[in-house]
């Protein structure tokens, strides 16, 4: 067989284990050394086997993945969440979806120390969905702003998965980091339009709550300074120069841990708790690269990198026109797969065409995010809505696709804005 039936048929048997439910860490890993072994045989590929999984969990620049993890499992457990939807209820909630607003400041301030959209749209279940059905917010409308504010993890810095594709693509970890402000910024502001013009448009869907006196909203204030203190401390000293990235993901989770202990919200049991979350989601993020990996030696011997990438430019449709292909071909992966996993899978297919097409790959670090956080929420596999419905079992995965809809159709606006304007991401980094 030709390099090219090879390695068609390798895509072909990783598409099926996926259908067939079988880990994409795991379906990666095998198709990759059965692939390299036919190709370039199998003592050579049980070497790799051997070598590959070492060779990762060894490297000290991945450290940032689990670190940035720690961070946000100890502000979780110690309470910031909370202490964010009540400060930002106390000066939003008296607008009409003024719940719904303060759910998305909150889950901006949250993903500012947290990283992950999953611990996003879990935390703020528990937290802002009792709050809103409490005064008489629908279920759609609930569950389908705590789904989209949960995309706000993997876009405001750190983000785990802005970390992962830099690591792929060997860019500057706290360049992309900074990439990401802005547009998080402007994620955070289209979604609050989104819930304003909802209320607008249908008067009697979404209550007013009561306005907050300015005591109850300094008081509130006051005890947000932590998650602005760590905020501040990691992304300055990126910014600054005094860290690297890995080690802002150190100085993060020991900051998030030492200011738990400090205000004594961090029990042995939510320690211990932290912990073992951490290490389950970094088992599985590693899981996922050393899969990647492997299957990355099998694309390498196929040449299939360099292929897609002729095949693509040759199209005649222009950059922006082999961009647009890119997108909607991530679009419906994210029908498929979770954000970790088409990242690793994809971006070192992608690349090459993107700096053969001359973007910056600052930029497209932060498009690729954007694409993939549609990713989590569209149907019919939106990882943040499933994660919903573990936490809230009263509700339809249809009910929460639902409430999610227009949130979906902003993101694809915003996405556009992003490809037309893309000083929105290149400028902080050009300051740096």
């Amino acid at each position: 067989m030709t390099t090219n039936t090879v390695a068609l048929l390798g895509f072909a048997a990783l598409f099926l284990m996926m259908f067939l439910r079988v880990p994409v860490g795991i379906a990666m890993g095998v198709v990759g050394i059965t692939g390299f072994g036919y190709l370039n045989g199998f003592t050579p590929a049980m070497r790799l086997l051997a070598q590959s999984p070492i060779r990762t969990v060894t490297d000290a620049n991945f450290a940032v993945i689990p670190l940035f993890l720690l961070m946000g499992a100890f502000a979780s457990t110690s309470g910031m969440s909370r202490e964010l939807f009540r400060a930002a209820n106390t000066f939003l909630g008296h607008l009409r979806g003024g719940l719904g607003i303060a759910t998305i400041a909150a889950c901006g301030g949250f993903a500012a120390i947290c990283g992950s959209s999953v611990a996003t749209a879990a935390t703020f279940s528990s937290v802002a969905y009792p709050e809103m059905r409490r005064y008489g917010y629908p279920q759609s409308f609930a569950t389908g702003v705590i789904a989209a504010g949960g995309t706000l993890g993997i876009m405001i810095p750190p983000s785990t998965v802005l970390a992962v594709y830099g690591l792929i693509t060997q860019q500057d970890i706290g360049k992309l980091f900074i990439a990401g402000v802005i547009p998080g910024i402007l994620a955070v502001s289209m979604y609050m339009a989104t819930i304003t013009l909802i209320g607008l448009a249908r008067p009697g869907f979404l209550p007013e709550g009561h306005r907050s006196s300015w005591s109850d909203r300094l008081s509130a204030l006051r005890d947000v300074w932590a998650v602005s203190l760590l905020f501040l401390f990691v992304i300055l000293g990126l910014y600054g120069g005094l860290f690297t990235a890995t080690e802002a993901a150190g100085m993060g989770a020991g900051g998030a841990f030492l200011i738990a202990v400090f205000r004594r919200k961090l029990s042995r049991d939510d320690f211990w708790r932290g912990l073992v979350e951490s290490v389950r989601t970094t088992a599985s993020v590693f899981t996922i690269l050393i899969g990647a990996l492997l299957f990355g030696y099998f694309l390498t011997i196929t040449q299939t990198p360099q292929k897609v990438t002729e095949f693509l430019t040759g199209l005649g449709l222009g950059p922006y026109g082999v961009l647009v292909i890119i997108l909607l071909i991530y679009l419906v992966l994210g029908c498929v797969m979770d954000a970790m996993a088409m990242i690793i899978l994809t971006i070192p297919i992608v690349f090459p065409v993107i700096t053969a097409l001359g973007f910056d790959p600052i930029w497209f670090g932060v498009i690729i995010v954007m694409t993939v956080e549609l990713g989590l929420i569209h149907p019919p596999v939106g990882m943040n809505v499933f994660v919903i419905k573990s936490v809230v079992k009263d509700v339809d995965i249809s009910t929460i696709f639902v409430g999610v809809l227009p949130f979906v159709v902003t993101d694809l606006i915003r996405l556009a804005i992003l490809v037309a304007f893309p000083i929105l991401a290149t400028w902080l980094p050009s300051l740096m």
